[in-house]
């Protein structure tokens, strides 16, 4: 990805030179394991998400200044461009569409963060939270989405994900996300799973949306660009992270979609620019 000489963001909070140690459930690999496989098995996660929330709290008083290494700090520029590429974009499809866009904040943390919607770890991975409109991400999941989960990598792996998760804030914007959480409680869990496929799936159908638009209007893409994004795309699909926990899926517990749903929306975006052609829910009305 073509990212430099842009403009810096007022809207990255880096806060990567502050450390808390080691989070709960032996760190951000060990937890994310441990979180899916309980909830892809059936279990309840509030045991292990209540272990990490008290070590989240034991660890405010205990951190320590980090030095960046010159690679943090190409990383840190490198997610400030996508994220001033997402504001432009979208900035420019909202005045299309007769709105204004609000710009979110994006914070890149290690180890554990505090949010409005609670505390997190990395085993989080990547998340929006709409309570404080922010973006919240610790850049070692990029690592364990290519050695764990098989994604290509690449900076446009990191890009996909970024605006994937921008996505949600512009269906925040849209006023979707109230909608989808209001029928959610209104149905079973089946129906409130296949309501989450269908969020997930236009975040992934945004994620191409913005490509469409940054390649129109900043030429940024390389040869194998779209190919990263893809490859992410697969590796995080609901199929694929079943097969690999419990070596079988159940359809019925997915929240993102699968594996090809998932390229799907994300292609479809891109090659068409078009918000009119990103209903998700069509198939679940």
């Amino acid at each position: 990805m073509k990212w430099g000489g842009r403009r810096q963001s007022d809207n990255l909070d880096d806060r990567r030179g502050v450390s808390g140690g080691q989070v709960a459930v032996g760190g951000g690999v060990i937890g994310v394991i441990i979180l899916l496989i309980n909830m892809f098995m059936g279990g309840n996660n509030s045991g292990v998400m209540n272990t990490i929330q008290e070590q989240l709290q034991a660890e405010q008083g205990q951190q320590t200044p980090v030095e960046l290494s010159d690679r943090d700090k190409e990383m840190g520029q490198f997610v400030n461009a996508v994220l001033v590429d997402t504001e432009d974009v979208w900035a420019k499809v909202f005045t299309e569409m007769g709105d204004t866009y609000q710009e979110p904040k994006l914070v890149l943390f290690r180890d554990a963060v505090q949010t409005a919607c609670g505390g997190a770890s990395s085993a989080s991975g990547p998340f929006y939270c709409p309570l404080d409109k922010k973006v919240y991400m610790d850049l070692a999941f990029f690592d364990e989405l290519q050695s764990r989960y098989g994604a290509k990598g690449g900076d446009f792996a990191i890009a996909y994900v970024i605006a994937h998760e921008i996505g949600h804030h512009v269906q925040t914007l849209l006023g979707t996300s109230d909608k989808v959480r209001q029928m959610q409680q209104q149905t079973n869990e089946a129906g409130a799973n296949k309501l989450s496929v269908a969020l997930e799936l236009q975040a992934d159908f945004y994620a191409g949306v913005w490509a469409h638009y940054d390649q129109e209007m900043n030429k940024i893409l390389e040869e194998g660009d779209i190919d990263e994004a893809l490859s992410a795309a697969n590796a995080v699909g609901d199929d694929a992270i079943q097969k690999r926990s419990q070596g079988h899926v159940v359809p019925d517990s997915f929240t993102h979609g699968t594996s090809q749903q998932r390229m799907y929306w994300f292609k479809k975006g891109f090659e068409t620019g078009d918000m009119n052609q990103g209903d998700t829910f069509a198939e679940i009305k």
